[in-house]
């Protein structure tokens, strides 16, 4: 390692790089320079810290700042914000409380993360309009729509405190609307429904929750609006109307909706500012293009993390990937090349689950048709209904399952899945299959446990294989 490591970007992939080098090289020098509060956190649980299933939004937290500095040895520098990087120099210029300095590097991580793409109309400068991909955003929200739930936040100054409550204690809404039928928006409408406010969801596409398939798309929607949820699909969102500078209605191309607050959040734009203005190549999803090992066109320079692209490793194609896992992993395989151990960062194949009210949806690999013929397959797909357990144990319930082979190879490409239980873990199956390309046969041979509390003698996914292996001959 060339010291001193300096890390931009305090959470999942730049926590993971600093925490691992610093292990690996302890005689290392290792900086990270985090412009917020907090480091190493949970963002995924802020749906339902939302919801108020988490107390204090310090539990999701996983790294105290005085256990990355003590115990680990990491220079940690809490509110300074990397704002330029001179790559000939090697320095990074950052702003801090007490002023503007240098910082030089030996090799640098970006691991700047992205943030929630907003769309594209008047009003999102209005009071009462959200978008959350951070600590300090999801306890602006909180404090918005339930203010006198909030813990005062320990220790941390600023921390969407006492300056918003004066006025926010006479909010009190009734009604909120969420622009983007994707994970977080859904996320958050089960959150707002939790805590018996009117939800109403918008989309521009036909479905919710495109990324998880058509298939499975018109059971969940039928749930939501079971739940109580309001779907507006095919609607365009043309703005957002306020009055005395708060919203109070979302602008259609139908009508408009009357809300007390707004989500707006319609994907994850990766923070690629500074990597830009320093002459870092971005690659065609407009993250920062990497090798696989995380280097940047600059072989001292590595990104990581939302900001940078992943690699699919079905279709061979950049992906840009803003989960958590894939962050994580490859923030500490660049923490242990820069100490002396070439580790590549690893692929995806686009595994996610998520809760849906009391479903479950899965999916992973490449399930639409469109998208696999893209990418050179030839698809073949099979649909099952079919139940979590055995048939004569006290509750089961229905589980839908759809998968995707290549005609040519019989290779298992994709699936996707919904049902109240057991999607999590058998989607995780089906990953493991995909990632070691395994056909649809070999897969409808696994030899999977059975008990009836826990599935059928053919469990789901050994069912799907079946069916699919038989439309495949």
């Amino acid at each position: 390692m060339t010291d001193p490591f300096v890390v931009v970007g305090g959470d999942a992939a730049g926590m993971s790089a600093a925490s691992k080098a610093k292990r690996d090289a302890p005689g290392g020098e290792v900086v990270v320079l985090e412009r917020s509060d907090w480091v190493s956190y949970g963002a995924c649980g802020l749906p339902y810290y939302v919801r108020g299933e988490i107390a204090d939004v310090e539990d999701l937290v996983v790294l105290e700042p005085r256990a990355v500095i003590e115990d680990r040895g990491i220079d940690l520098r809490r509110h300074h914000e990397a704002v330029a990087v001179d790559r000939e120099a090697r320095t990074v210029t950052v702003d801090a409380d007490d002023g503007r300095y240098e910082q030089p590097y030996g090799e640098l991580l970006l691991a700047t993360g992205g943030r929630a793409t907003l769309p594209d109309v008047p009003g999102t400068d209005l009071e009462g309009v959200f978008s959350i991909r951070s600590l300090a955003a999801g306890r602006a929200l909180k404090n918005y729509i339930a203010p006198h739930d909030v813990r005062p936040a320990r220790g941390v100054e600023g921390a969407g405190g006492d300056e918003l409550r004066a006025h926010l204690d006479e909010a009190d809404p009734d009604a909120v609307g969420i622009v983007g039928a994707n994970k977080i928006g859904i996320e958050l409408a089960e959150a707002f429904v939790g805590r018996g406010l009117d939800v109403h969801v918008f989309d521009a596409g036909p479905r919710v929750l495109p990324a998880f398939g058509s298939d499975v798309a018109e059971t969940i929607e039928e749930h939501l609006r079971d739940g109580g949820i309001t779907l507006h699909l095919g609607t365009t969102v043309e703005g957002f109307r306020g009055r005395d500078g708060r919203v109070e209605a979302v602008e259609t191309a139908v009508e408009p909706v009357a809300v007390d607050a707004v989500v707006a959040d319609v994907g994850v734009e990766p923070n690629v500012e500074i990597a830009a203005g320093a002459g870092i190549e971005r690659g065609p999803t407009g993250a920062i293009a990497t090798d696989e090992y995380g280097r940047t066109n600059d072989p001292n320079v590595y990104a990581a993390g939302d900001c940078a692209e992943k690699r699919h490793l079905l279709t061979g194609e950049p992906i840009h990937w803003p989960f958590a896992l894939a962050a994580n992993r490859a923030g500490r395989a660049v923490g242990r090349t820069v100490s002396g151990s070439p580790t590549p960062v690893g692929g995806v194949v686009g595994t996610q689950v998520m809760k849906v009210l009391d479903l479950q949806v899965a999916r992973t690999g490449v399930v639409d048709h469109e998208e696999a013929r893209t990418a050179g397959f030839d698809p073949v797909s099979a649909l099952i209904t079919t139940i979590t357990r055995a048939h004569y144990y006290p509750g089961w319930s229905r589980m839908v399952v759809h998968a995707t082979a290549d005609a040519d190879t019989g290779r298992l490409i994709g699936a996707n899945m919904v049902a109240p239980e057991g999607t999590a873990h058998r989607i995780n199956a089906v990953a493991t299959a995909i990632t070691a390309g395994m056909t649809v046969e070999a897969v409808g041979s696994l030899d999977f446990g059975y008990a009836p509390p826990f599935g059928p003698v053919w469990d789901p996914v050994l069912g799907v294989a079946k069916v699919l292996d038989e439309k495949l001959r």
